[in-house]
């Protein structure tokens, strides 16, 4: 089974556990997860996600092996836009 690392501010979903989900595609992957942890799949929407390192350009399509690691990566909004140093004008 895939292992899934469930990010930080979701933990209290899977009772503060990464997953261990079987499934030969993300998709598979992610309806499995809305399974177990109702409403975790409204809550990841947005965020890119990794297999094995590589972030998924097949979305739920991505092929996914029983050694694999899923990961999770949230997108970061907000700031400046300034770089360091630089004043607004």
């Amino acid at each position: 089974m895939a292992r899934v690392f469930i990010p930080t501010l979701l933990r209290q979903l899977t009772n503060c556990a990464d997953a261990e989900v079987a499934g030969g595609t993300l998709g598979q992957i992610l309806d499995r997860l809305e399974s177990l942890y109702p409403g975790i799949g409204a809550r990841l929407s947005g965020a890119a996600i990794a297999v094995d390192g590589e972030v998924t350009t097949l979305g739920r399509l991505e092929p996914v092996s029983p050694e694999s690691e899923v990961h999770f990566v949230a997108a970061i909004k907000g700031g400046t836009g300034l770089l360091a140093g630089q004043r607004p004008r």
